[in-house]
């Protein structure tokens, strides 16, 4: 994808001379009138009441199953997602929709008894009104729709502004929505950063998934305005490895998390640590299985591995590795898997400890190998980073993992599982620089998308 202030262009990663999609970006303006029609619609669309809404989230569910082979042929064209990959994310985004479908009929709040007297003390939980979300482009059905539904469960009305990458998806998607929702209900707004900037500045509530950089520039800015701010950002994940586990499981494990859909995840595994005697049998394992995955086009069924987002990512990987010893992949000939931006699965190890892969986000199939004396010294290096979003550990002992769990410093700890992985039903997120802000998804997301309201009836003269 490349962009001018003034236009949008989604090239096909795997083919970059595919253009989807040219259009002149909105303006910052296009968001504050998001918003005002979000805003007018609002106060209809919550007393509209639980039937009203969870029938239209239902009704998206239902839409989105029909138009399943073209929203996965769209992902595997605009972001690169491997086919397998991307059936996958259009059936999560249709489960996601038909749980948040459920929500509007659970309880808003409590009742207790008074400290003295008669009445009631009441607590309910009310939407804050707009809902301004800024996705990413790795997702583009799951994300916006793991924030949307909620919002819009919880009686809020909804502007999407996306990845400019993702900008065909987040459209299609805005059509099927929009289909089941009254008018002004959801919104799409196409555009870059100042449209982004914009929509923080305007919006109730923001919630953001992307880049550390960018958002910290969003907490800030909807911080200084005091409004509910979520955001999702960088990792830097390990896969800690114990003598005792089964070392082929573990590798094929950990390949998956380091190669699946380029390492475009946020969730991707980029340390692997090998812990005692685990180093040899797992750096010839791993290395095996990573040389094994299939990279190609990702709208091959059987590819694990497709292009990278852009030529600048593609650059970033192979820039990262530099320098250090591989173990397997690299970057290899241009054109090797085809005209797009692709890069093997690669591993390497004997990475300096201050070097920007055991520092940065590198974001691409790139994992460096890490020797560890025993557990407690991977749990050391695990947490000596500025990310913390999710940890594996790979281990034939239950009193081993739970030993480590409490240690480890991130969000989630997944045991003798891949790294990447979400249970949309269960909270999502960091520590440090992964995240900021409440959790997303499950029901804490309904309790980020609603303010706490506390009520005190008392009967007339009482007091």
């Amino acid at each position: 994808m490349t962009a001018t202030p003034s236009t949008l262009v989604s090239r096909n990663p795997a083919d970059p001379d595919d253009v989807l999609l040219r259009i002149s970006a909105p303006g910052p303006r296009a968001a504050t009138d998001a918003v005002e029609r979000a805003r007018a619609a609002q106060p209809a669309w919550l007393p509209a009441g639980a039937a009203a809404r969870s029938a239209a989230l239902g009704a998206v569910a239902a839409a989105v199953e029909a138009a399943a082979d073209e929203l996965a042929a769209l992902a595997v064209r605009e972001v690169g997602k491997p086919l397998t990959e991307a059936r996958a994310e259009v059936a999560r985004t249709a489960a996601v929709w038909r749980y948040y479908a459920q929500a509007p009929y659970e309880p808003t709040g409590t009742v207790h008894e008074t400290a003295a007297g008669p009445g009631l003390l009441l607590t309910r939980r009310r939407p804050h009104g707009v809902a301004g979300l800024i996705t990413p482009w790795n997702f583009p059905f799951a994300i916006p729709s793991w924030k949307s539904a909620p919002a819009l469960a919880a009686g809020n009305t909804v502007v999407l502004k996306p990845a400019p990458e993702a900008t065909a998806c987040a459209q299609k998607l805005a059509e099927i929505v929009q289909g089941a929702l009254p008018e002004g209900v959801f919104t799409v707004l196409p555009g870059g950063a100042a449209e982004g900037a914009a929509l923080v500045d305007a919006a109730d509530a923001v919630s953001f998934t992307g880049s550390t950089a960018a958002g910290r520039t969003v907490t800030r800015a909807a911080s200084a305005r005091g409004i509910p701010v979520q955001a999702e950002m960088g990792g830097l994940n390990a896969a800690i490895v114990l003598p005792d586990a089964d070392i082929a499981r573990a590798a094929a494990h950990i390949a998956a998390a380091i190669a699946g859909y380029a390492g475009q995840k946020c969730t991707a595994t980029s340390r692997v640590i090998a812990v005692g005697a685990a180093l040899g049998p797992l750096r010839e394992a791993l290395a095996e299985a990573l040389r094994a995955v299939p990279v190609g086009d990702p709208a091959d069924a059987a590819t694990v591995c497709g292009p990278l987002i852009s030529a600048a990512a593609r650059d970033r990987v192979a820039e990262a590795a530099s320098g250090l010893r591989v173990l397997a992949g690299g970057a290899g000939p241009e054109g090797s898997h085809g005209p797009g931006w692709y890069v093997s699965p690669t591993l390497v190890e004997q990475a300096p400890h201050d070097h920007r892969l055991l520092r940065e986000e590198v974001f691409g199939p790139l994992a460096a190998l890490l020797p560890a004396d025993d557990l407690a010294h991977a749990v050391r290096i695990a947490n000596a980073v500025p990310y913390g979003l999710v940890t594996s550990v790979h281990t034939a002992g239950l009193d081993t993992a739970l030993a480590g769990l409490d240690r480890l410093d991130t969000g989630m700890i997944r045991i003798n599982a891949p790294s990447t992985g979400v249970d949309f039903h269960l909270p999502f997120g960091g520590t440090k620089a992964s995240s900021h802000g409440p959790r997303e998804q499950g029901r804490a997301a309904l309790e980020f998308y609603t303010a706490s309201r506390t009520y005190t009836l008392c009967p007339a003269g009482a007091i």
